[in-house]
């Protein structure tokens, strides 16, 4: 399973990340498919909408020569009062190799793990986790950290001693959780900011993770920052004193991004909303 990164090594990690360059080569070619899993069933279990998330398992899968099952809780059994198990059970008959579940429950990834002899992948459960967004950020960290020290960096070099700075509605985001748990297993430094109320005091005493209200200094020399949007379906009012002020104070921007290190880069895992929490000519730059 890959349900979040406890119990993962480093050396685990990291062979993850370099098979993922070997497999990307897939992608340039004429014919952009590997037998790699085929015979396998992948089955999508999204019981929350999404869009990057989706399409990019079902893509992955079918490059990969996978037999695809698409599942939808808006238009299934759950809607006639159908039991999450037992629609799994239903779908475990098809005789699935491997599901890739989003939910908007916390744990829902690690309970149909216990309900199955299938491999179980999170692809994101409440404010819990999201490892696959962290592994991607990790890779697309990796790649640019090689771009700007013209290095191959292998291991975990390209991530020792280097900041990440996460800025905007941390509180809300499983994104934020897996990058701090993965980063700081790589030996990089986490940097926390945004409003007080909108990151919880659990993060704060991380290992390896600081935390401050000033963007500035959260940006001063980071390899990478990331911007996260305002969940506003999960919030409750109160949070924030209005999106003017937000922006004032916490808009990544290319006058932010100068004072980052050389050659940092921009991430951001979407949906953006855009000058909100991100600029447009820094989205759409360089």
């Amino acid at each position: 399973h890959l349900l979040d990164f406890t119990e993962w090594s480093v050396d685990e990690l990291m062979a993850l990340l370099d098979t993922a360059e070997v497999m990307a080569q897939v992608l340039t070619r004429t014919i952009k498919k590997v037998p790699a899993l085929q015979g396998f069933t992948v089955a999508s279990l999204f019981f929350e909408d999404s869009t990057r998330t989706r399409l990019s398992f079902e893509r992955a899968a079918r490059a990969q020569s996978a037999d695809v099952l698409t599942f939808s809780a808006g238009g299934s059994s759950l809607k006639k009062g159908e039991s999450m198990r037992d629609t799994l059970r239903t779908i475990d008959q098809l005789q699935v190799d491997l599901y890739v579940v989003r939910h908007s429950s916390a744990g829902a990834p690690h309970q149909i793990s216990r309900w199955t002899d299938a491999a179980v992948v999170n692809a994101g459960d409440g404010r819990h986790a999201h490892p696959t967004q962290a592994l991607l950020d990790a890779y697309t960290f990796r790649a640019a950290r090689r771009e700007a020290t013209g290095a191959s960096l292998p291991g975990a070099e390209a991530f020792a001693g280097q900041r990440l700075a996460i800025v905007g509605d941390i509180g809300h985001s499983r994104v934020a959780r897996s990058n701090i748990e993965l980063f700081t297993a790589l030996g990089a430094e986490v940097v926390l900011c945004g409003p007080p109320t909108l990151v919880p005091p659990e993060l704060r005493s991380r290992h390896g993770v600081s935390v401050t209200t000033r963007l500035d200094e959260a940006v001063e020399g980071a390899a990478a920052v990331m911007a996260l949007r305002m969940q506003k379906e999960r919030m409750v009012t109160g949070l924030l004193p209005s999106i003017t002020e937000y922006v004032a104070r916490y808009q990544l921007t290319e006058r932010v991004m100068r004072q980052a290190g050389p050659g940092a880069v921009v991430m951001h895992p979407g949906p953006m909303n855009r000058d909100v929490e991100i600029a447009s000519p820094l989205a759409d730059g360089p």
